[in-house]
């Protein structure tokens, strides 16, 4: 694990942002962060998550939030170059050689389509259940980030939630000290405020940290998957290499095959 600086900063910049402009227009620190609507918002959201998917699924929802801030790196270019090694090893020493050196191969999957190569399985058998493989893990990584897709729903209506009963508790008491009237009517919306900031820097932008990171994950299974089927049929290793290539970028099809 890798950790992924740009998603912290863009947090730390979002929270300064917005707490920021609320201290230079005056306000205080201390009016922001009332129990009352922090445990509507919080509470609520997850309450919402648990019934809406399960305790197991929330318990889970920690770990996806560490993968999104702290997401795994993938060598994609640096994958190519290893298949292309192997390519000139088994042209040379036949595809048992490179038996050995499986394990040199990072992601499990890659290992997994490298041993079904090793075993004589022939290609359509391999390309099947690799996309068999890619659509289980397409499916169980959209199951997780619909999750906080909800929940950039939930926050912001229970942010209305809170507001509403602040409300209701501020005109059952509209009788009394003017300003304190006012004083009421502000913290009421404070729940508006925490379920709009949460929906917006916590849990929609890790939805979208977590379809990044599926997104990485298949295109390497994506590249590894080439890479095998390309050794299967004995193509040379500058072929190899074109072949895996043609799924990345343009400069990272330029640096592999430079």
């Amino acid at each position: 694990m890798k950790k992924n600086s740009g998603s912290i900063y863009g947090f730390i910049l979002g929270i300064m942002s917005i707490f920021g402009a609320f201290l230079f227009e005056g306000g205080s620190m201390k009016a922001l962060f009332l129990m009352p609507a922090m445990l509507i918002v919080f509470g609520g959201t997850f309450s919402a998550v648990i019934i809406g998917f399960g305790m197991e699924k929330f318990f889970i929802m920690f770990s996806l939030i560490r993968k999104a801030y702290f997401p795994q790196t993938y060598n994609t270019t640096g994958l190519i170059e290893t298949f292309a090694e192997l390519a000139i090893r088994g042209r040379q020493y036949g595809l048992l050689s490179i038996e050995k050196d499986i394990e040199m191969f990072e992601h499990y999957f890659t290992r997994k389509m490298m041993r079904f190569l090793l075993d004589g399985s022939d290609a359509e058998t391999i390309e099947q259940i690799a996309k068999y493989e890619m659509k289980a893990m397409t499916e169980r990584h959209m199951s997780n980030i619909v999750i906080f897709s909800k929940m950039g729903g939930y926050a912001p209506t229970m942010g209305i939630l809170g507001t509403v009963l602040g409300l209701i508790m501020t005109l059952a008491n509209a009788g009394s000290d003017p300003s304190q009237l006012i004083h009421s009517i502000a913290s009421a919306f404070i729940a508006t405020l925490w379920g709009v900031l949460t929906a917006n820097i916590f849990w929609l932008p890790i939805g979208d940290k977590l379809k990044q990171c599926h997104i990485e994950e298949k295109r390497l299974m994506e590249v590894s998957l080439e890479g095998v089927l390309a050794l299967h049929s004995g193509e040379i290793p500058s072929l190899i290499k074109a072949r895996m290539a043609s799924l990345l970028s343009q400069g990272e099809q330029e640096l592999v095959l430079a």
